[in-house]
């Protein structure tokens, strides 16, 4: 099936306790609310995280209350006959009274209890325990917590992973099926449950060795989803199959075992007002586009997150938001949750589609494009380094795409490393190989180091002589790196530049210790701090001051087309955030890699995204602005201010012919940009005005 670009996520989580479940269901009404918002696909439900089922079920269980008795098919009948398809909602990790009735389905861990997403107790008051049990005690009227759920185990010798396949046998039976999208699949939850145990032992795990359960709960989860896609292909062969929870970055497991190799699309579930904001979304969508299937961007109309009735995010957020998934190349998703009465909100469906109306404009410019860039980052599949490196990068519009161990490096300039020990353990060579061809390294702390701490992985022209010795340091930079950081000049013309401080500045946590060799270039010096802070000896509120004297082992310096900074550097930039931080790792960067394919001048909230859309024989540079804003534990969008003569640098492997404004649709004059840009053709262009989003379209013929 083709995957259609502007899509609906209908949730329908709906108690026992609510009557009338579905009685104001009409489906003209849905339908005009389809229309009204542009949509081109929405998922109606099957089964809910309470367990019930919203269709006459020989199987499971229909909600107690429901009035529409095949609600399910009645919303798939009105999406089809206006052209609107229909992939069905199911859950997987979640159903509250499976686990009621089951306990012997539940996850459990290494002691037996229960794994309970949310909180790490089941109640929300503190309560004697029942004496003879040791159980903790909780009343019906106690406030429960948000997103509290009992995890259910899917290993497919369970009892529970045998009802899901009986349940989507009978829905792949009964309805014309377009898809099936299965819920809460989180692996970073490892089960001790009697199942996973007794199969552990019978096929050579060790119980008590963690990592030998995370692999048994990852090949779980594969089998699971194999199991699962094949039965739903086998009736429905053109069906999209997706497993939420498997493409989430921060679950190193995912990636690790390519947990979501069964999706035969990937969907990228982002809430980026209350889910750690709006910069996790772009490397998840350049890492996803190499495994050539369609990738979808995950948002929510609401203002915090997943089952909020009645909440409102600003519809020119949510158009943002949409016009940043296309620019990333990937089509739109939607969030939204009927109410259980099962009328569509019409407010919802405007605001959605005030989003769909300007995706509908812009969308050919940029699903089917691909990312493309002289630079390379090496993900190291944790937030902290991952997040930080990447938000860096996006605040610099330093646009990039994704590393993976496999991939071929000499179509980058420049590959950074992240802060992670290990991540270049069995990829030396390949490394070495790329240095020594030409490539350009820029390595971040402990990116350097084998996963044991032994050593560096790579001849980096220092040895490695421990971690830091002080809580805390300072670092000054050398005359080379701050004439790097003045050499950005595009910059300038958004009113700022990279602009390091000439005194030592503070390190958040101190750097690794290297002792260099004779070939290698200082860059940078440490100055450490009289002594730690500590109840023994402190100074002031907060740090140390730094001793004003050069320690003998340096904050960054370079080793012929390597560059290495000694502190992880993204994870302090995740944490603290200083400019400071950011300007010295730019500068850094700017040794190493010359010649970007994109530049543009837009504030550090500004976003850049080059796609080549090989097929069309064009590039399409889209520009983001969208300052969020932090309320109370929101990140928000409301003003989406004009930006007027944004200059833009442009270095592609073609000769252009043309460029336009999109989705103006106006032709923008352009002029070569002569110099050494190493097989690339450099562009200068400007951007009169714009205001949240717009792409520059290069268009080239290709040789006869």
């Amino acid at each position: 099936m083709k995957e259609p670009i502007r899509q609906i996520h209908l949730d329908f989580h709906t108690s026992e306790h609510i009557p009338d479940v579905g009685a104001q269901f009409d489906k003209s009404k849905f339908q005009q609310a389809l229309k009204i918002g542009r949509v081109e696909q929405i998922n109606p439900f099957a089964k809910c995280h309470h367990s019930w089922s919203y269709y006459p079920t020989k199987v499971g269980h229909p909600h107690p209350n429901l009035s529409r008795p095949n609600l399910l098919g009645d919303q798939i009948e009105a999406c089809h006959e206006i052209g609107v398809k229909a992939p069905i909602y199911f859950t997987a990790g979640w159903s509250a009274n499976d686990a009621e009735e089951h306990p012997e389905w539940c996850m459990r861990t290494e002691t037996g209890d229960y794994i309970v997403s949310g909180a790490t107790s089941i109640g929300t008051q503190e309560r004697k325990g029942d004496e003879e049990s040791g159980n903790e005690v909780v009343l019906p009227t106690d406030p429960k917590p948000t997103w509290q759920w009992k995890s259910l185990c899917i290993n497919p010798n369970g009892g529970y992973h045998k009802l899901i396949m009986a349940q989507v046998e009978e829905i792949c039976r009964t309805y014309p099926v377009d898809g099936l999208w299965f819920d809460i699949y989180r692996s970073e939850d490892v089960c001790y449950c009697d199942q996973c145990r007794k199969d552990m032992l019978a096929e050579g795990f060790d119980i008590e060795e963690p990592q030998d359960a995370q692999v048994f709960r990852a090949l779980s989860i594969r089998r699971h989803t194999k199991e699962l896609a094949d039965l739903v292909l086998g009736f429905h062969p053109d069906a999209s199959v997706f497993f939420n929870g498997v493409t989430a970055m921060h679950r190193p497991m995912n990636s690790r075992y390519r947990l979501y190799e069964n999706n035969t699309k990937q969907d990228l579930e982002d809430l980026p007002t209350t889910w750690g904001g709006y910069d996790k979304f772009p490397h998840r969508a350049k890492f996803f586009h190499k495994e050539g299937k369609a990738i979808v961007a995950m948002s929510g109309k609401f203002h915090t997150a997943w089952g909020e009735i009645g909440g409102f995010k600003n519809r020119d957020a949510i158009r943002y938001e949409a016009a940043s998934m296309i620019a990333f190349g990937a089509r739109c998703n939607i969030g939204d949750q009927l109410h259980p009465l099962g009328f569509m909100d019409m407010t919802t469906y405007e605001n959605i589609g005030h989003a769909y109306d300007y995706v509908e404009k812009i969308e050919d410019y940029g699903v089917g494009g691909l990312p493309e860039s002289t630079l390379g980052i090496w993900l190291a599949n944790e937030i902290a380094p991952d997040e930080g490196l990447c938000r860096m990068l996006l605040e610099e519009q330093q646009d990039f795409d994704v590393v993976r161990p496999g991939d071929d490096l000499s179509v980058f300039e420049c590959v950074i490393i992240p802060s992670r020990a290990g991540l270049l353990d069995g990829h030396e060579d390949k490394v070495n190989s790329f240095l020594d061809s030409g490539g350009k390294v820029l390595v971040l702390g402990d990116g350097l180091l084998y996963a044991a701490r032994s050593g560096t992985t790579i001849d980096c022209g220092a040895e490695y002589l421990g971690v830091g010795e002080f809580d805390m340091d300072f670092t000054l930079v050398g005359d080379v790196l701050v004439k790097a950081g003045q050499s950005g000049s595009i910059l300038r013309a958004s009113g700022r530049e990279t602009r390091i401080p000439a005194s030592p500045f503070l390190n958040y946590k101190s750097a690794l210790r290297f002792q260099l060799q004779n070939e290698a270039e200082k860059l940078a010096s440490i100055q450490e701090p009289y002594f730690s802070r500590t109840f023994g000896r402190y100074c002031g509120h907060q740090n140390t001051p730094n001793r004003p004297v050069d320690a003998p082992h340096p904050a960054a310096w370079k080793h012929g087309n390597l560059v290495v900074i000694a502190h992880n550097l993204d994870r302090l930039y995740y944490t603290g955030g200083a400019k400071a931080q950011r300007d010295y790792f730019i500068s850094a960067l700017r040794l190493v890699h010359t010649t970007p394919m994109v530049e543009a001048a837009l504030p550090s909230t500004g976003r850049v995204s080059l796609l080549h859309q090989e097929d069309k024989n064009r590039y399409v540079a889209h520009l983001l602005y969208g300052p969020p804003i932090t309320r109370g534990n929101c990140t928000v969008i409301e003003d989406l201010p004009e930006l007027r003569d944004t200059r833009v640098i442009l270095r592609l492997p073609e000769e252009v012919h043309s460029m336009r404004l999109i989705p103006e649709d106006v032709s923008l004059d352009f002029e070569n940009i002569p110099g050494d840009n190493k097989g690339l053709v450099a562009y200068k262009t400007n951007v009169p005005s714009f205001s949240a989003h717009c792409g520059i379209v290069a268009e080239y013929s290709l040789p006869e």
